[in-house]
């Protein structure tokens, strides 16, 4: 679990946002964590789940969480970023579990042994990776999440189990998905879709970034 953020003091370049969001390099600097992709493979038909909900959760909330799920994967589809994600009951390649955990504290007891004594902010991704390919993502979500806020975490922490793991601090970007200091957006637009493409796309397989 690695989710720290980038401060930046304006608007970066596409190079650099991508960067940022993908290997945590700082503007002008190097990658501080590796890039990580769903392999080949499997990216046209990645599964998701919500596969746990806090048992005395509301109806009317649980709800909120459907359908924050939902509107995320129309989303990620609708960028043609080179993946395509396709929800299911049961076990998936993307697992999101809405824990009882207020944010800051740490979790307990939610019956998923890698998230069991991690800090929950308000959404966490832990990627299970080996070689630079993802082979699982787990997803724990607040159930005391404010209510209009469950769609930006859903959509974020999806995104976030794609491979893009760092977020962002500054002024430019309060309106960005990857924001550290908001939850707000619910759409895939700008900066943010295009690094979604370009992590998938044309340079997914291999980027300079990678090779220097």
């Amino acid at each position: 679990m690695a989710q720290e953020f980038i401060q930046v003091p304006g608007p970066l370049p596409d190079d650099a946002f991508y960067r940022a969001v993908a290997c945590a390099a700082e503007p002008g600097g190097t990658c501080r964590k590796p890039f990580l992709r769903w392999p080949d493979h499997r990216r046209g038909n990645l599964t998701v789940a919500l596969s746990s909900v806090k048992a005395d959760l509301p109806s009317y909330r649980r709800d909120l969480y459907e359908r924050g799920l939902e509107e995320a994967l129309v989303q990620i589809n609708a960028l043609d970023a080179g993946l395509r994600l396709r929800r299911i009951d049961g076990p998936a390649d993307i697992e999101i579990h809405v824990v009882a955990t207020p944010p800051g504290e740490v979790m307990r007891d939610t019956g998923v042994p890698d998230l069991d004594g991690a800090l929950l902010p308000l959404g966490r991704v832990a990627l299970r990776a080996r070689g630079g390919e993802i082979r699982e993502a787990l997803i724990a979500v607040s159930s005391t999440t404010r209510r209009r806020e469950i769609a930006s975490v859903m959509l974020e922490e999806i995104v976030q189990g794609l491979g893009l793991m760092t977020d962002i601090r500054g002024p430019a970007y309060r309106r960005s998905l990857f924001s550290e200091d908001g939850n707000s957006v619910v759409r895939l637009r700008g900066q943010d879709a295009m690094a979604l493409r370009r992590h998938y796309g044309e340079r997914g397989a291999s980027t300079p970034e990678e090779e220097s």
